[in-house]
């Protein structure tokens, strides 16, 4: 139980050590851009408006494998045709 409360305390302090930090930067917080947004169909990002990049790896990491199997079996029909 002494393990339990030490790791809280820690937790807390940490947490409270982040949020001071914000604070007092005076700065908010704001996701990344391109994110999520990079694996959508999304031209731009809709934070900043930039260009996201259409050969992101991100794509690959996220799209779930029968989704690659079915882009990779379309790919390899419009080259048959």
């Amino acid at each position: 139980m002494a393990t339990f409360f030490a790791t809280f305390i820690v937790f807390t302090l940490v947490v409270l050590g982040m949020a001071l930090g914000v604070l007092l930067m005076g700065r908010t917080i704001k996701g990344s851009c391109g994110g999520l947004n990079a694996i959508g169909d999304a031209d731009k990002c809709l934070v900043c408006q930039k260009e996201i990049d259409p050969n992101s790896p991100l794509r690959e990491r996220v799209e779930c494998p029968r989704a690659r199997k079915m882009m990779a079996r379309a790919a390899a029909e419009r080259a048959d045709a």
